[in-house]
C-alpha cells in the first residue's frame, strides 16, 4: 500500500506563528518591531523633505544648485532706512509711505531732535516774565519766570546709575513720568521733567576696577589716584552717553538743558553745604558703630549695597579681594565664657555668636531679667581675659 508523505507538524494553539506558520519567539518580535519603527521614520523623513538627486554625470554641483534654487524665489529684504533730515530740523514727511511693514526707525527718526531744538520741553511761564538765568558751561540756555495761573508740576527724574544700560524697569518709570508731565503740560501748567544721572560711587568704582583687572591686569593702586579717576570719568562719559540715547529713544519730554550729574561742581557744593549745616545742628554725628566693611574696596558699604546670604551651618566661602583658592569660615557658632568676678563656685556666662571678633569691643554683657539661668548673674562684673 502506497504511503503519503507526512504533513508538517502544526504549532500548538497557544503559540504565535509567522506567515510561514513557524513559531515566533519574543526576540524575533522585538526585531520586527524595531524594523517597523525604522521604516516608519524613514517614510516620514522622505515625505517631509524629499532628497534632490543629481542626474548621472552632474555630481555635487548640480545637487547644490538644486538645493539653493528655492532661496532665489524668496522676497528681497527691505532696504535699510537712512535718515536724511538734518539734525534739529523738522522731518520731511511729504514722500510716499513705506510699502513694506511698519519700520519704527523710519517713523521715529528726526522728531526728537526737532522737539529739543524748538524748546518744546522747557517750562512755560507767564508771557513777558521769562528771564534767562546762568547755566553750567556747555549747556543750553535756561529760563525762569512767573508760574502760570494753572499751577506748576515738576518731576526730578530718579537718576539712573552710570554703571551700565537702562532696563525695562527704567523704561516703565520713564513712561509713567513722561505721561504725567505731558498731561499737565497740555492742561496749561508750568511743567518740568528734569533729567539727571547718579555717579553711584562704590558701584562704579567696583565695575571699573573689575574691568581694569580683566583687560590690563592692574588694580587702582597700580595706576594711582589721578590715573584711576581718569578711567572712572571715561567710563562715566561712555555710559552716560549710552543712557542718554536710550532715554531719547523713549521720547521723554525732558528739558535737557537742565540735565544734572551728581558729581557736577554745583551739586557737589550744595551737598557739602547741606552736610555741614546738618552737622552743625547735630543731625549728623560721628559714633562707633558696627559697619559693613568691604575688604576689597577698603571702605564701608550701606545696607542697600550688601547682598545678604543665609547659611544653614558652617560654610567655607571665598572673599572678594583674596585669592580664589583661599576660603574662610562662615556660619559657625562660637561659644566663649565670661567668668563672674568674685564667684567662689566658678560661675560663668556663656556667649554664643557667629562674630567672635566683636568680643574685643564688648563693654557689658546683657541677659534677659526673666531667664532663670541668670538670676544670680544680674548686676555683677565679669572678667575679660585674653588667655
Amino acid at each position: 500500500m502506497a504511503t503519503a508523505p507526512a504533513a508538517p507538524a502544526s504549532a500548538p494553539d497557544n503559540e504565535p506563528t509567522g506567515e510561514s506558520g513557524a513559531a515566533v519567539t519574543k526576540s524575533s518580535l522585538k526585531k520586527d518591531a524595531k524594523r517597523a519603527e525604522k521604516a516608519a521614520k524613514l517614510a516620514a523623513k522622505l515625505a517631509k523633505a524629499p532628497p534632490t538627486w543629481a542626474q548621472p554625470g552632474q555630481g555635487k554641483a548640480a545637487t547644490a544648485a538644486a538645493t539653493a534654487a528655492p532661496a532665489a524665489t524668496a522676497s528681497a529684504p527691505a532696504e535699510k532706512f537712512i535718515n536724511t533730515t538734518p539734525k534739529g530740523e523738522k522731518k520731511d514727511v511729504s514722500g510716499d509711505l513705506p510699502k513694506t511693514a511698519y519700520n519704527p526707525l523710519a517713523v521715529e527718526a528726526a522728531w526728537y531732535d526737532w522737539w529739543m531744538s524748538r524748546g518744546f520741553f522747557a517750562p512755560r511761564y507767564v508771557p513777558g516774565t521769562e528771564k534767562e538765568i546762568p547755566n553750567a558751561p556747555g549747556k543750553g540756555p535756561i529760563y525762569t519766570g512767573e508760574i502760570r495761573p494753572e499751577g506748576v508740576f515738576v518731576i526730578p527724574a530718579p537718576p539712573p546709575n552710570v554703571t551700565g544700560s537702562l532696563h525695562i524697569g527704567h523704561a516703565l518709570t520713564a513712561a509713567l513720568q513722561d505721561t504725567l508731565t505731558r498731561w499737565y503740560r497740555m492742561k496749561g501748567y508750568t511743567t518740568l521733567h528734569a533729567p539727571g544721572f547718579d555717579h553711584a560711587g562704590i558701584s562704579t568704582q567696583s565695575v571699573v576696577e573689575n574691568r581694569l583687572l580683566k583687560l590690563e591686569g592692574k588694580s587702582r593702586h597700580d595706576l594711582g589716584r589721578p590715573a584711576f579717576l581718569e578711567k572712572v570719568w571715561e567710563w562715566k562719559e561712555t555710559y552716560q552717553t549710552r543712557i542718554t540715547e536710550q532715554i531719547h529713544r523713549l521720547g521723554t519730554s525732558s528739558d535737557w538743558n537742565r540735565v544734572a550729574f551728581t558729581m557736577d561742581e554745583q551739586l557737589s557744593t550744595a551737598v557739602r553745604e547741606a552736610f555741614c549745616q546738618m552737622h552743625q545742628k547735630g543731625m549728623i554725628y560721628r559714633a562707633n558703630r558696627l559697619v559693613n566693611w568691604c575688604v576689597k574696596l577698603n571702605t564701608t558699604l550701606s545696607n542697600l549695597e550688601v547682598d545678604q546670604k543665609e547659611l544653614s551651618g558652617r560654610t567655607m566661602l571665598n572673599v572678594a579681594g583674596y585669592p580664589p583658592n583661599e576660603k574662610f569660615e562662615f556660619g559657625a557658632i562660637t561659644s566663649f565664657a565670661y567668668p563672674i568676678a568674685g564667684s567662689e563656685t566658678g560661675e560663668r556666662i556663656i556667649v554664643a555668636t557667629t562674630r567672635p571678633e566683636t568680643m574685643l569691643g564688648d563693654s557689658a554683657v546683657a541677659v534677659h531679667p526673666d531667664d532663670e539661668r541668670y538670676k544670680v548673674s544680674l548686676w555683677v562684673y565679669v572678667v575679660w581675659t585674653s588667655g
